[in-house]
């Protein structure tokens, strides 16, 4: 056994440092039968690995989010306390860090295999029972569409995770989610010229995006008239970062996301769950999730302010108190 313990030891010695890390999982078979050649998952890992490790937190990234951009979340003292967990950040497929129609050698912009989020998650099972060789983890969390993907976490692995929290997340969109969705996604596939093009498409989904990210009455009352144009192009530089082709593929495994009928999904999972809404978002509906935790009993917070789909980033104070009390064994 001194010889299992030390193996550990030295596993959780080099898995602390927090850098850009690669899984290479190889030829990648999607649910639709088409194959992501050469797929690799970027992830990274901070805090100190038990020996039994028995606290590991997997935390998954939101739309177009990367494992770098999750740092604000992850630390010592921080939402994802790395003083008391192992904290694994897995970059989705799609996001331009894991392969992505931007980052494909031979799979490139339009030609990248569609995927969806129960691909996403299975490549994200790969990675940690064959990169990190985990057996199960303490629990699987994620913000916006990575609330959603820990949801299909949930269903697809019910007994890999003891916790499962979903911020802001969903289970199956609404058709108002689907609508907010489904007009970026048209605005950018209408523009099927050059480069070029898709970059001016994204200014437009941008202004979409704000629309949806905060209140229409914290919009009023946080951006005067005067600074509209300012903070629409801070936001579209923001955007214009991103690669049309990226983004259009994480839309599409959004639109496509449904963990299956309320019943037999509350049926299927174990693990017990905190889900976090936001009563006001007008990104992604809270009813869904509200309906989730009352079928499987899962601890609910709503979130009541004005700030829309970031209500999670207005309301900090509350959503970490409650996910540290949530996580605890």
């Amino acid at each position: 056994m001194r010889w299992l313990l030390a193996i550990a030891l030295v596993l959780a010695a080099d898995l602390r440092a927090g850098e850009q890390r690669f899984a290479v999982l190889g030829d990648f078979r999607l649910d639709s039968g088409a194959t992501i050649r050469g797929c690799r998952l970027g992830y990274r890992t901070d805090g100190a690995l038990d020996a039994d490790r028995s606290n590991v937190v997997v935390v998954l990234t939101w739309f177009s989010g990367t494992s770098a951009a999750l740092a604000g979340s992850v630390g010592p003292g921080k939402l994802f306390d790395t003083d008391r967990w192992f904290v694994v950040t897995i970059d989705a497929l799609g996001n331009g860090v894991s392969s992505s129609p931007s980052n494909s050698s031979t799979q490139p912009g339009p030609s990248f295999p569609r995927f969806t989020i129960a691909d996403i998650v299975r490549s994200q099972h790969q990675l940690l029972t064959r990169e990190l060789n985990l057996e199960s983890v303490h629990a699987v969390a994620g913000l916006s569409m990575g609330g959603m993907q820990a949801l299909q976490w949930a269903v697809s692995y019910p007994g890999f995770m003891r916790k499962v929290v979903s911020i802001t997340g969903t289970p199956r969109q609404t058709s108002h989610d689907l609508i907010f969705w489904k007009t970026q996604l048209d605005l950018l596939e209408s523009f099927s010229g050059s480069a070029g093009d898709l970059k001016k498409a994204m200014r437009g989904v941008s202004g979409m995006q704000m629309l949806g990210m905060w209140t229409p009455a914290w919009i009023v009352k946080n951006i005067p008239p005067g600074e509209v144009d300012a903070r629409l192009e801070k936001h579209h530089a923001s955007l214009t970062t991103r690669d049309p082709f990226d983004y259009m593929s994480q839309l599409r495994a959004m639109i496509g996301h449904d963990i299956g009928p309320s019943e037999a999904a509350a049926g299927t999972i174990r693990a017990e769950m905190l889900l976090v809404v936001a009563l006001q978002d007008e990104a992604v509906h809270p009813a869904p999730a509200r309906e989730l935790a009352r079928l499987t009993g899962a601890q609910l917070v709503t979130l009541s302010g004005d700030c829309g789909h970031l209500a999670p980033g207005c309301e900090a104070t509350l959503v970490a108190r409650e996910v540290a009390r949530f996580l605890d064994p």
